[in-house]
């Protein structure tokens, strides 16, 4: 189960504080066992701070405590505290990566059978689409339900999600698509083809949760030649 410490101190000296933590850093590389790290103001008191610091465990954060690094930095950064800090031990019950959610409901939108539902509540409305394949940028929300239009004319199909990074604004989604060519695609009739497809999606979350801009590479001609279009290139 993942584990968090919150460490709740009050100091004058934060620039001090800073410089020792990134020498922790530098001394337990490849030794210390946390995974994440926040340092948050209080914007209401200026000497007010909280570090959040993330673990794979319990018992990996105890390890942690008890290098002799962990033990050195302990010692001076309560010198450089004004009063003793507390600390929080917490075991993770709930955690949603919510970028990391938007990405997801994408693709399941888009994939959903009938009519294709409203974007606005997943798009940005001047959201900027970057696909190789593309010769020019899709831009605005518009533009885009024309381009998934496209697909969903030419195919039924749905998404495996295979793996997610979200880091900041930034998630990133390795998927499969897996459908039927039912439909006329890039001049193509349908062929009742079974097909799949892999890619890679990197999305941009703005400040209202919604997607901004999105990069696609995705194997188009691996698809192209499950559809016979390649045919004919190699007789």
């Amino acid at each position: 189960m993942t584990f968090v410490q919150l460490i709740d101190c009050r100091t004058s000296r934060f620039d001090e504080m800073d410089r020792l933590m990134d020498t922790w850093v530098e001394q337990t590389r490849g030794k210390r066992t946390a995974t994440h790290a926040v340092v948050g103001k209080d914007r209401s008191d200026a000497s007010h701070f909280v570090e959040i610091v993330e673990f794979p465990s319990y018992e990996e954060a105890m390890r942690n405590s008890n290098l002799p690094e962990t033990d050195k930095v302990f010692r001076e950064l309560v010198a450089l505290c004004d009063e003793m800090p507390t600390f929080m031990d917490l075991d993770v019950v709930r955690d949603e990566k919510l970028s990391a959610a938007t990405a997801r409901r994408f693709f399941e939108t888009v994939a959903m059978r009938g009519e294709l539902p409203p974007l606005d509540g997943l798009l940005a409305e001047d959201y900027h689409d970057h696909d190789p394949s593309n010769e020019q940028d899709t831009i605005g929300m518009d533009a885009m339900r024309r381009e998934v239009g496209m697909w969903r004319s030419g195919f039924d199909f749905a998404f495996d999600i295979e793996d997610q990074i979200s880091q900041d604004d930034r998630v990133c989604t390795r998927w499969t698509m897996r459908g039927t060519h039912n439909g006329e695609f890039m001049g193509l009739p349908a062929t009742g083809r079974q097909v799949t497809m892999t890619g890679t999606t990197v999305f941009r979350i703005d400040g209202h949760g919604k997607i901004a801009e999105g990069w696609w590479q995705n194997d188009r001609l691996g698809l192209m030649a499950q559809l016979g279009a390649l045919d004919t290139l190699e007789t």
